[in-house]
C-alpha cells in the first residue's frame, strides 16, 4: 500500500542486521513474537464491566461474544478486536487522520499532506458530535474495550510490528483510542471503494491526444444484454457523452504515440487500477426457487489482497435478547468499527456490493492571480478558507500545511501526485491561473456508525430500510432476506443531484452552472421488494436504465459476472441449494474468452506450432481453473492484445488494466476488424484485427516459454496466477527479513479478472493477484445453523500466531467453515473460553 516505506537505507540495513541477528538466536524471536498472542482462555479482569462477559473461540479463532447489556457487549468487541488486531487497527488510524509521518518519518510527508488536505479526522469530529445518543454511546464502550486493552499490553506485547518499529522510530507510542479513529474508518473505505476521481482524471489526460469520440470508444456504453437490477425493461442504461460537458476541440491528429508517465506516488491507498474490477458479488434467492422453501444468501467481496485480513469474524450476542439489549448478530466486522457490517441476525440476513456511485466531482477553479487566497465565483473573488494542518514527522520538525478550501472543497491540485503539471497534461480548456478542487460526499458528516449498529438489530424489511438509510457513505448495494419468506434490494448513499454536468470531467468552479442541488431523497433510490423473478443479482453492474431521471453513475462495472451469475441462477430454475450458491460463488468461466476464441480459432495461422495453441484452446471449457492449460494460454495472449496494442496509442499509466471496460472495449472493437484502433501507427502497413490477434497469441507463447519453460504439457493458469499476502504497512519495506517475518506466499489461485470467482490481474505487471474474493458467505435463512463463510488469510494480526494465515488454504480450495449460531452448538464446538469479568 505504501510504496516506498522505510525509504531511508541507512535505517533499512540497521533493521535488517537486528533482525537477522534476531532471526539467528531461535529461541528469541519465538519468544518475542509470542508475547503479543492473545489470551483466550481463563479470566481477565476489567474494572469498565458492569457484568461477566463470555467469549467462546472456534478452531478458525473467530469469538462468539455473550454479555448482558449494549455497554459491555460492545466493549468486549473493542478488546477482542484489539486483542488480535490493534496494530492494523493502529496503522488504519493514522492513515485515516493523515499521520503516517508519526509513525513511519519523513518518507510518508507526501502522504500525509494529501490526507490532511482532504481532512476525514476533521469530518469525524464533526460527525462524531452529529449521531445519535445511542450510537455514541456505543462507540464509547467499543473505545474503553481498545484502551482496557492497550493499558495491559504495550510496546512488542501488543504485536510484533512494534518490535520492529522500536528500531525505526524508537519514541512512537500507541495512543488511546478514541471514537473518531472508528470514524475515519469509513472515509477509508469510502476512498478505497470510490474511482471516480481516478477515471475523472484519466479522461481528461486522453482528451490530450484523444478526440472525444476515441475517449468514448475506451468508456463505452454499458452492455445491452447483461443484467440490470432494478430495470423497466424499456432501455438499457448508457454512459453520458463527453461533448455535453464541455465543448472540445477535436484532436488534430488521430492515434499518436505518447509516453506521458505519472510521477510515482508515495500515496496509493487502492491497491487496484480503476477499471481493475474491484468490487463483489450477492445475489439473494427466494424461497419458490429454493429446496428449502425460504430464501438463501450470498456476498463475496472483491478487495485489494493483505495480511491482516480486512475482515473479523465475530458473533455479538445479547444473553437475553431484549429491548434493553437487542443484539443478536454474527457474521464479518472490521477492526476498528463497531457492530457487523455483513452477516445476519436471528430474523433477517444482508449482503452488500460496492454500487460505484459518481460522488465526486474535481472543480476548476479560476485563482486570483494577485492574490492565491481568493478564487472567482460569478463574477468575483472570494475569500478561501484556511484551514491550518501542524503534521508531527518522526526525528523531524513539525511541518505546517495550509489547507485552501473552496466552496466546493478542498483545493488538492498542489497535493495529490495525479494532478501534477495538470495544466500540461490535461487536455480539456482551462482558465492560466487554475487549481482544482474537490467536492466527495465523504467529506462532509454520515452516518454510518449509525447504520451499521440499526441494520445489526432490525427485525424486519422496514427496519432494515431505516438503517440503511444512514449508510451514505461510502453508498452501496444491499440484499435482503428474512424468516419470513422476503427478499429485497435497496440501494442507500448521498447520490449528489447536480444541476449541470454529468460527471464524467472537471467542471468550471467559477459559475453555479455545475452545482450539486443536494441529494436524491431516498424514497426515490432504487429498490425492490419480493421481485417477481424470485431472485436479486448485484455484481457491481448497472442498478437503473434510463428511465431514470438522475445520475447515479458512469462507472458501472460492465455486467459480466452479474450475467454469468443471473445465468447460472436461472439454469436451474428451482431447488436451488446451498451446493448450487458454492458452485456459483466459485465459478471461474471467462466470458470474454467465449466471445474471442472462436474469433482465434478462425485466424489463418502459417505457422504449424502455433496451431497446437487452437487446438488447445478449441477443447478449452472456458474455465480459468488452477490446473487449465487453456487458461493459461488465453491469459497470455489476452495480455499482449491489450499491451502490445495500446503502446503508444495510451499513456503508460493508462494502459488496459483488464477489467471489464476492457472485456467490453475489445468486445466492440472485435466486430470491426479494420477499426484503426488495431493499426499500429508506428509501422507503414496498415494492420487489422486479425494481425493483431496473430502477434498477440505469438507474444504471449514466447512469454509462457520463458516463464514456464518449453514443454506445454507443464503449462498451468495456477502457474502464472499466484497471490501474494503482503502485510499493508510493512510488506513492501525492501527488507527481506521483515517481508519474510510479514508477508505469506505464493499462492496459485483459481479466476481471474470479471469473473465471478474474482482474482484480478493487471496485464500492466504480471498474472498476480492483485484483488480477491475477500470473504465469502452463504446464508441460510430456514436454519441459521448451516451458513456457511470463509475469509482469508486469518483471523489473527500477528504473524506466526495459527490464525494468521490458516484460512488460505480453504479459502483458496473453496473450503468454508459453518458461520455459528445457535449457543449450543457455538458451546460445543467451542474451543477456548474467555471470561471478561468486572
Amino acid at each position: 500500500m505504501l510504496r516506498k516505506l522505510l525509504r531511508n537505507r541507512v535505517i533499512k540495513c540497521i533493521c535488517m542486521s537486528v533482525l537477522l541477528l534476531t532471526l539467528i538466536c531461535g529461541g528469541a524471536i519465538a519468544k518475542t513474537i509470542r508475547q503479543s498472542f492473545p489470551q483466550e482462555s481463563g479470566k481477565i479482569t476489567l474494572p469498565e464491566l458492569t457484568a461477566a462477559v463470555e467469549i467462546h473461540r472456534d478452531r478458525w479463532g473467530i469469538p462468539h461474544i455473550y454479555a448482558t447489556n449494549i455497554h459491555d457487549l460492545f466493549l468486549a468487541q473493542g478488546y477482542i478486536h484489539a486483542q488480535d488486531r490493534f496494530w492494523q487497527m493502529d496503522f488504519w488510524r493514522h492513515v485515516g487522520s493523515g499521520r503516517l509521518g508519526e509513525i513511519f518519518g519523513k518518507s510518508q510527508l507526501p502522504t500525509d499532506r494529501f490526507l490532511r488536505t482532504i481532512g476525514w479526522g476533521r469530518v469525524a469530529k464533526a460527525e462524531f458530535s452529529q449521531l445519535n445518543t445511542e450510537t455514541q454511546k456505543i462507540l464509547q464502550a467499543y473505545t474503553t474495550g481498545v484502551n482496557s486493552y492497550l493499558e495491559q499490553h504495550q510496546n512488542q506485547a501488543l504485536s510484533l510490528e512494534y518490535n520492529i518499529l522500536k528500531f525505526l522510530n524508537p519514541g512512537y507510542k500507541p495512543e488511546p483510542w478514541q471514537p473518531i479513529h472508528t470514524l475515519t474508518w469509513g472515509k477509508v473505505m469510502a476512498y478505497d471503494l470510490g474511482d471516480n476521481l481516478e477515471v475523472e482524471i484519466e479522461r481528461s489526460i486522453l482528451l490530450k491526444t484523444l478526440t472525444p469520440q476515441q475517449v468514448e470508444d475506451l468508456f463505452p456504453p454499458y452492455p445491452d444484454n447483461h443484467p440490470i437490477v432494478v430495470s423497466s425493461k424499456v432501455s438499457p442504461t448508457s454512459n453520458s457523452k463527453l461533448s455535453e460537458t464541455i465543448a472540445f476541440s477535436p484532436s488534430p491528429v488521430p492515434l499518436h504515440p505518447s509516453t506521458t508517465t505519472l510521477s510515482p506516488s508515495l500515496f496509493s491507498l487502492s491497491s487496484h487500477s480503476p477499471d481493475m474490477g474491484i468490487g463483489s458479488n450477492n445475489w439473494v434467492i427466494s424461497g419458490k426457487l429454493t429446496n428449502t422453501g425460504k430464501p438463501i444468501l450470498a456476498n463475496d467481496p472483491h478487495l485489494g489482497v493483505q495480511i491482516p485480513s480486512i475482515w473479523y469474524e465475530v458473533g455479538l450476542h445479547c444473553t437475553v435478547k431484549n429491548a434493553e439489549c437487542p443484539y443478536d448478530v454474527a457474521g464479518f466486522s472490521f477492526p476498528g468499527m463497531a457492530g457487523v457490517i455483513i452477516g445476519h441476525n436471528d430474523k433477517i440476513a444482508w449482503g452488500v456490493t460496492n454500487l460505484e456511485p459518481d460522488v465526486m466531482d474535481l472543480y476548476i477553479e479560476k485563482i486570483n492571480p494577485n492574490n492565491p487566497l481568493q478564487y472567482e465565483f460569478n463574477g468575483k473573488w472570494v475569500d478561501m478558507q484556511l484551514v491550518r494542518e501542524n503534521i508531527q514527522v518522526a526525528g523531524e520538525k513539525t511541518v505546517t500545511e495550509t489547507v485552501r478550501y473552496t466552496r466546493h472543497g478542498p483545493i488538492i491540485s498542489d497535493v495529490y501526485p495525479k494532478l501534477k503539471d495538470f495544466q500540461k497534461r490535461f487536455g480539456i480548456p482551462l482558465p492560466k491561473n487554475a487549481a482544482l478542487s474537490l467536492r466527495w460526499t465523504a467529506l462532509e458528516a454520515s452516518n454510518l456508525a449509525s447504520a451499521i449498529v440499526k441494520i445489526n438489530r432490525s427485525q424486519n424489511w422496514q427496519e432494515f430500510q431505516d438503517g440503511v438509510k444512514d449508510f451514505d457513505v461510502p453508498a452501496q448495494n444491499f440484499v435482503y432476506a428474512d424468516t419470513d419468506g422476503n427478499i429485497g434490494y435497496q440501494m442507500p448513499g448521498k447520490i449528489p443531484v447536480r444541476q449541470g454536468g454529468n460527471g464524467l470531467l472537471p467542471v468550471p468552479g467559477w459559475t453555479d452552472k455545475f452545482e450539486w442541488q443536494g441529494y436524491i431523497p431516498f424514497e426515490k433510490l432504487p429498490s425492490l421488494f419480493n421481485p417477481e423473478s424470485g431472485y436479486i443479482v448485484t455484481a457491481n453492474n448497472a442498478v437503473i436504465d434510463k428511465t431514470y431521471p438522475d445520475l447515479i453513475s458512469n462507472e458501472w462495472d460492465y455486467g459480466f459476472r452479474a450475467q454469468r451469475i443471473v445465468e447460472m441462477i436461472t439454469a436451474k430454475k428451482q431447488g436451488l441449494n446451498f451446493q448450487d450458491m458454492q458452485t456459483i460463488q466459485t465459478d471461474n468461466k471467462n466470458l470474454i474468452a467465449v466471445k474471442i476464441v472462436p474469433l482465434l480459432l478462425k485466424l489463418k495461422l502459417s505457422d504449424v506450432y502455433l496451431q497446437k495453441f487452437q487446438r488447445i484452446l478449441q477443447k478449452w471449457d472456458f474455465q480459468d481453473n488452477i490446473n487449465s492449460q487453456g487458461a493459461a494460454i488465453f491469459a497470455a495472449f489476452w495480455k499482449h492484445l491489450l499491451i502490445d496494442n495500446f503502446t503508444g496509442k495510451l499513456p503508460l499509466d493508462y494502459l488496459p488494466s483488464g477489467g471489464s471496460r476492457w472485456f467490453t472495449v475489445i468486445d466492440n472493437l472485435s466486430q470491426q476488424p479494420e477499426s484503426q484502433w488495431w493499426d499500429n501507427p508506428q509501422t507503414k502497413n496498415k494492420e487489422t484485427r486479425d494481425d493483431i490477434f496473430r502477434q498477440a497469441l505469438q507474444g504471449g507463447v514466447k512469454e509462457l516459454e520463458a516463464t514456464l519453460g518449453r514443454n506445454i504439457n507443464k503449462w498451468r493458469w495456477g502457474n502464472l496466477h499466484t497471490i501474494n499476502f503482503r502485510n499493508q504497512s510493512l510488506g513492501k519495506s525492501g527488507v527481506p527479513p521483515i517481508e519474510f517475518l510479514l508477508n505469506r506466499g505464493k499462492f496459485a489461485v483459481a479466476g481471474g479478472n470479471s469473473i465471478v470467482n474474482a482474482s484480478n490481474w493487471n496485464p500492466k505487471n504480471d498474472f498476480t493477484a492483485e484483488s480477491l474474493a475477500s470473504m465469502r458467505m452463504i446464508v441460510d435463512v430456514n436454519n441459521w445453523d448451516n451458513s456457511l463463510g470463509m475469509h482469508t488469510p486469518g483471523q489473527s494480526g500477528h504473524a506466526f500466531h495459527r490464525h494468521y494465515d490458516d484460512m488460505i488454504e480453504p479459502w483458496r480450495n473453496f473450503r468454508y467453515h459453518p458461520l455459528g449460531w445457535q449457543k449450543a452448538h457455538i458451546f460445543k464446538q467451542a474451543k477456548s473460553k474467555l471470561i471478561l469479568q468486572p
